[in-house]
Formats: structure tokens, C-alpha cells, sequence
């Protein structure tokens, strides 16, 4: 029998938003929010990156994240550039600011994960991260099911 407290949707979603709301209390001394972060820890990996890129990376939808980038270059957490190769696309970084802020905020990040996965071997984190990111490309099978649904 399917028992909703025992699948894998509510067990990782119960996981995600617990973590999620812990550590926006955790950083909301700094005056950032959980998206903030999450676009703030993604520029730092992958600079130079554009919206539908970033909203992507973060999990953040587009156009919440337009306003969010609007809101954060504000606070010049982050900027947005022409490249010099394609004067049509914007390019988001971090600024100096945003990079002294993340710097104060990724220890606190590694803590979290640390304190979730202590339990775990170093070959079973290994393990839960594939798996987990495996799931996610097996995703597509039910968006395009979910397309032709539509259709």
C-alpha cells in the first residue's frame, strides 16, 4: 500500500524545507534571503551567467528571479554587464560586495551540510549525491510527460 509519510516526494520535501527554513533564520541577521544565497553561491561557481541560466542553477523561477537580481543589484550584491561578445545578452556577477557577504555566509552553508550527512560515510554521501542528482535527469521522463498531458 502507497503511505504518503513513506515516499520519496515527501521524505525529500520534508528534508529540503526543513533545511530551507532553518537556514533562512540562520541568515536572515545579514538581510538575505535563501534565493539571495542561492544566486550568490551559483555566481560564485559559474560567473558571467545569464538569467534563464541562473534560474535553472538556482531553482528559481524566472520571473521572481528578475526581480530578485533587481532587489540585489540594489544592494550591489550583484551586477549585470553587456558581454563583450554578444551585446545582447546581460551578464549577472557578483560584486565585491556580494562576494564579501558570501564569504561570511558559506561557513555557515557548510556547517548545515555538514550537520545533515554526519551520520553518513564519506561513500555513502558520495553515493546519496549521484543518486539524488540522477533522480533529478530522470525528471524529464515526467515533464515530457506531463508536455504531452497538456497537449
Amino acid at each position: 500500500m502507497y503511505k504518503f509519510t513513506d515516499s520519496f516526494p515527501y521524505l525529500l520535501n520534508r528534508v529540503g524545507v526543513r533545511m530551507g527554513e532553518l537556514f533562512s533564520r540562520r541568515i536572515a541577521a545579514y538581510g538575505i534571503t535563501l534565493p539571495m544565497y542561492r544566486v550568490m553561491a551559483a555566481l560564485r561557481e559559474v560567473p558571467d551567467q545569464r538569467l534563464n541560466d541562473l534560474a535553472a542553477m538556482t531553482t528559481v523561477e524566472l520571473s521572481t528571479l528578475s526581480r530578485l537580481i533587481g532587489t540585489m543589484e540594489k544592494m550591489k550584491l550583484v551586477s549585470r554587464s553587456r558581454l563583450e561578445n554578444n551585446a545582447r545578452t546581460v551578464a549577472i556577477n557578483l560584486t565585491e560586495a556580494g562576494e564579501m557577504t558570501l564569504k561570511e555566509l558559506m561557513p555557515i552553508a557548510r556547517h548545515f551540510e555538514e550537520v545533515a550527512v554526519s551520520k553518513l560515510s564519506p561513500a555513502a554521501l558520495k553515493t546519496l549525491k549521484k543518486t539524488l542528482s540522477d533522480i533529478y535527469d530522470l525528471l524529464d521522463i515526467l515533464e515530457e510527460e506531463a508536455t504531452a498531458a497538456a497537449e
